[in-house]
């Protein structure tokens, strides 16, 4: 059976698509139909050094294969340089239609160690790229009235992790920002969506294993490939998805989910008002069974990836 283009003639900016996450995102992207810019500056992942090849090397793949595609090198993590990533699409394909906010740099450190270049290395990359780039094509959105933003989080910034109180902040910030962009950009009917993907990439891969458990639990990665979460980012790309704006979804291996998003969960009145001797007497008894315990990832995802 044919399968069904489910973006054909739309124009893709994957960031951070030299390998990984982001070149399955790209070469998936290509392959149901789309025009797609693939943007990496070729660092390491600690966001040093300048290859261009694996991005290339991803172009050709697309090539080869009947798709159209050009390689990018700007950064995202400055205003004016994202700004050629966006116009690099308008310039090679005539418009924009989706941007995938992937690309991201790891400065993994316990909290008490963590420098401030650490903090803002990461913030800068992840965090103000991500806005950046949708900054830029929002001026094109809004004169389309179409358009959608794919923005990868992760469960670190969700739930939490250790020795990534940098990367997760940036990742959760990820989540603010894509919510109130839907918000936003909704009456000129542009769409963005959140994924927190699992895969065995290099990024995972510099992550140490410091017990049985975590030793485990890495070996299962291994078994899940970046191309797993390609799917969904294409069809959020997609019309399909036409009604699909606001959410944050995880992706692991074969299962996708739907991630809760903060609403009240419990709420107590006083009608004379508050001192800190009622909040220790009332409120602390009264919502203590309620409070979220101090998970990591995979304390709520305890079993392998399916």
């Amino acid at each position: 059976m044919t399968q069904t283009k489910m973006i054909e003639g739309k124009v893709v900016v994957v960031t951070g698509a030299g390998r990984g996450i982001g070149a399955a995102i790209s070469k998936l992207m290509a392959a149901h139909g789309a025009r797609v810019v693939v943007n990496d500056i070729g660092a390491s992942l600690a966001g040093e050094g300048g290859d261009k090849s694996p991005t290339d090397a991803v172009v050709s793949e697309i090539k080869k294969a009947g798709g159209e595609a050009v390689s990018n090198f700007d950064s995202v993590a400055e205003f004016a340089s994202a700004a050629k990533i966006i116009q690099c699409a308008v310039d090679s394909f005539g418009r924009i239609d989706c941007v995938v906010n992937n690309a991201g740099i790891l400065r993994d450190v316990i909290f008490h160690k963590m420098t401030e270049d650490d903090w803002d290395s990461v913030i800068k990359v992840m965090l103000k790229g991500a806005f950046n780039t949708c900054r830029h094509a929002a001026e094109h959105f809004r004169k389309q009235e179409s358009g959608s933003f794919v923005n990868m989080t992760s469960t670190s910034g969700l739930v939490g992790a250790m020795g990534q109180v940098n990367y997760g902040a940036a990742k959760l910030g990820m989540v603010g920002l894509s919510k109130n962009i839907a918000i936003d950009m909704q009456r000129f009917n542009v769409r963005s969506n959140c994924i927190a993907p699992v895969a065995w990439t290099r990024m995972t891969a510099s992550i140490p294993s410091k017990d049985p458990d975590a030793a485990k639990r890495i070996e299962q990665r291994k078994q899940v490939t970046a191309e797993h979460n390609a799917p969904l980012a294409v069809f959020l790309a997609s019309d399909a998805a036409k009604e699909v704006t606001g959410q944050v979804f995880s992706v692991r291996k074969n299962e996708i989910f739907l991630m809760s998003q903060s609403r009240p969960l419990r709420g107590i009145h006083r009608s004379e008002g508050w001192t800190p001797q009622t909040c220790a007497e009332h409120m602390l008894p009264a919502m203590k069974s309620w409070f979220f315990p101090l998970d990591r990832t995979a304390d709520v995802f305890p079993w392998d990836s399916i």
